[in-house]
């Protein structure tokens, strides 16, 4: 009988959850609200909840005995050795926290369950989902690019998950495009993050609309309420042809694209998978990310650019949590 393990991903919007099947893939799954607001003790407890409720539910037909533990893919610096959490930048009021060990006593205590808990940054449990599972199966070396929230990455070389000696590798958010901007992202100036996370993506957009003599389509889809406005809005204008949200776009794909071609540079890096809520967006962003990547890079480095779609969506994160309790590098 296949192994199965809980794969949970916490985000800054939503705590997505699953049991997942070692060979055949998730079998049930959950998502809610995070209370950012609870702090670190209360986003402990709602991960408690959901981990019993799936654990509980599971037992109905699967085997305990095959149960292989919980992966949780958590935004920010991580040592997964340590299992600690430092610094979110989507979770307010975070700073250094044990959140391994916080969550595995918690489950001990309330819900009379002791079990192993894997704690890993969300971008990269999401890079070793995609390996795994989806869109990077057949790359040696890739770069996972997590757009939604934030911005996020993981780095698979030679097929195995590389964390960096102190386990914050593929920060792509982090990166800085400009640094004398005026655009401030937990501390840093200029940051792709501060330039296209989904807050920055809407502001942008209304900054543009603010600015344009003639307007745009997409102020109809949120009925002129700019509190309203989405990328979901800024996509199904653009591709009804207006083209102020389609500027939106080539400005977000281009500033994605100066630091995808840093990346092409410095490790020779060619294939990237792109995934995370934005880049439901498409080609509205891989064309001018593309683009952008050849022209700020030599010929040389051009042979292989691929910028493939996320085959797991936004469930890569729950995929590759749930694969570290399998033995996933």
């Amino acid at each position: 009988m296949s192994r199965w393990a809980i794969g949970i991903d916490l985000g800054g919007t939503a705590i997505k959850a699953a049991v997942v099947m070692e060979e055949s893939g998730i079998l049930t799954e959950r998502s809610i609200p995070t209370e950012t607001a609870s702090g670190p003790a209360g986003v402990v407890v709602q991960l408690a909840s959901i981990i019993s409720d799936l654990y509980r539910g599971a037992l109905l037909t699967l085997d305990p005995e095959r149960f292989a533990g919980t992966g949780l893919g958590a935004p920010g610096a991580v040592d997964a050795e340590k299992g600690v959490l430092s610094y979110p930048p989507n979770l307010p009021g975070w700073t250094i926290f044990a959140l391994r060990d916080e969550l595995q006593s918690r489950l001990k205590r309330e819900e009379n369950l002791e079990m192993t808990v894997i704690l890993e940054n969300d971008a990269n449990a999401a890079a070793l989902g995609e390996a795994v599972f989806g869109a990077g199966h057949s790359f040696r070396d890739f770069l996972l690019v997590t757009l939604g929230t934030g911005v996020g990455g993981g780095i698979i070389l030679n097929r195995k998950l590389y964390r960096g000696p102190n386990g914050t590798a593929g920060e792509l958010g982090f990166m800085i495009i400009d640094f004398e901007g005026e655009a401030v992202h937990a501390g840093i100036r200029g940051t792709i993050e501060g330039l296209i996370g989904k807050e920055q993506i809407v502001a942008l957009a209304r900054r543009m609309i603010e600015a344009s003599p003639t307007g745009s389509s997409v102020c109809l889809l949120c009925n002129h309420d700019y509190t309203r406005l989405s990328p979901r809005h800024l996509e199904k204008a653009a591709l009804e042809g207006d083209e102020l949200s389609l500027a939106v776009w080539n400005r977000v794909g281009s500033i994605l694209g100066v630091g995808l071609a840093s990346v092409v540079a410095l490790m020779d890096i060619r294939k990237f998978v792109i995934g995370g809520g934005i880049s439901a967006a498409g080609n509205l962003v891989f064309t001018p990310a593309l683009e952008q990547i050849r022209r700020s890079t030599l010929p040389p480095m051009h042979e292989g650019l691929e910028l493939v779609p996320a085959r797991l969506g936004n469930k890569a994160g729950v995929y590759g949590a749930a694969a570290l309790c399998f033995g996933g590098t």
